[in-house]
């Protein structure tokens, strides 16, 4: 880039993890596109992100797994050095990934404020997004505006091909309508609802709504486990898909149900990017921070008492990112909010 005041024409986004991060990236990677229309951008990830990403219009991919060795990291910086980019948007701060940054060359390297810029990235960058105590959706849209001056607004159109639109279809017709997902499993356990309360969701769901239950999560032994042992709740009436699914016929599958019941995980910002409402079920951390992006209305609620409860403070005065790492913070929500809510959102979508 000769011209230093000219807009980049090729851009780097490093964004390998975490999945749900990943969707919201996307949105933010939409919107660059829109102001830079002409501008090359390749997406630094990993093979899972890719396989819902591939397809994204505009972008293309460079895709490896995560360094975790010497060796890793000397393969990373051989394949970097065949390239040269205007501008570097950094949207992941650790310090494994921290450690790929000098490898990508760029006279622009915009990372996160000091604040969230985790594990020293802030060496690694010589520009930085403002801090604001926002939703993490607004902190990846804050590199848009930071790069181009313009502000950005989320733009979801993940690239779910027509064969996995006819998959889902073909999985879920022979279930009762509306269409509940539930996704029980989120990837820390802290963040887990009960298990027993699921079940009597499902149960109270299938007798007033006589709805249909199609439940997705991923392979691990323990959670199928629950899928399994929630699917016979109401099994005339259940689908499970757990463990069975892609990430992009996840989102096809989400994207063919009326409401989504789940924690904070993937899901919710998969259903949130096919515009599909969200039951979310909060008390590690607040829904206004990790939530379904500006769709909060049906989301329970419970991170201030939990505050209160478990860590014995003040819920306003909380610095930034303040987790509730306790067991009893996830059973503070009973199965009469989530039946409330629920109640609230198919009455508004069908």
């Amino acid at each position: 880039m000769t011209d230093p005041n000219a807009p980049p024409q090729h851009i780097a986004i490093v964004r390998f993890s975490a999945l749900g991060d990943v969707v919201m990236v996307a949105a933010a990677i939409r919107a660059l596109r829109h102001e830079l229309p002409d501008a090359k951008i390749t997406w630094i990830t990993s093979p899972l992100a890719y396989s819902l990403l591939e397809g994204l219009d505009g972008v293309e991919f460079l895709v490896t797994d995560k360094p975790r060795s010497l060796s890793d990291y000397r393969a990373f910086y051989c394949l970097l050095g065949e390239h040269r980019f205007d501008a570097v948007l950094a949207m992941q701060a650790n310090l494994r990934i921290n450690l790929l940054y000098p490898a990508i060359r760029a006279p622009i390297k915009v990372g996160f404020d000091r604040t969230r810029a985790r594990e020293l990235q802030w060496l690694f960058c010589n520009r930085s997004i403002p801090f604001k105590n926002d939703h993490l959706a607004d902190s990846f849209l804050a590199f848009v505006t930071e790069l181009t001056g313009t502000p950005a607004r989320a733009e979801w159109a993940l690239p779910i091909t027509t064969a996995e639109q006819a998959w889902a279809r073909k999985k879920t017709a022979a279930l009762p309508r509306p269409l509940i997902a539930l996704h029980p499993v989120s990837s820390k356990i802290e963040r887990n609802w009960l298990t027993p309360r699921y079940a009597k969701v499902i149960e109270l769901a299938v007798k007033y709504f006589d709805c249909g239950i199609v439940i997705t999560g991923g392979n691990a032994a323990d959670e199928r486990a629950i899928c399994e042992r929630l699917a016979q709740v109401a099994p005339t009436h259940t689908l499970n898909l757990c463990g069975q699914t892609t990430p992009k016929q996840l989102a096809a599958v989400l994207a063919e149900a009326d409401v989504l019941i789940a924690p904070d995980t993937a899901a919710v910002h998969l259903a949130r990017a096919v515009d599909t409402p969200v039951v979310g079920l909060y008390a590690v951390a607040p829904a206004r921070l990790t939530g379904p992006y500006q769709r909060t209305t049906y989301c329970v609620d419970r991170y201030d008492e939990a505050v209160r409860e478990y860590l014995g403070k003040d819920p306003a005065r909380l610095p930034w990112n303040t987790r509730v790492h306790h067991s009893g913070a996830m059973a503070l929500i009973e199965v009469e909010d989530v039946m409330q809510q629920l109640s609230r959102a198919l009455g508004d979508r069908i």
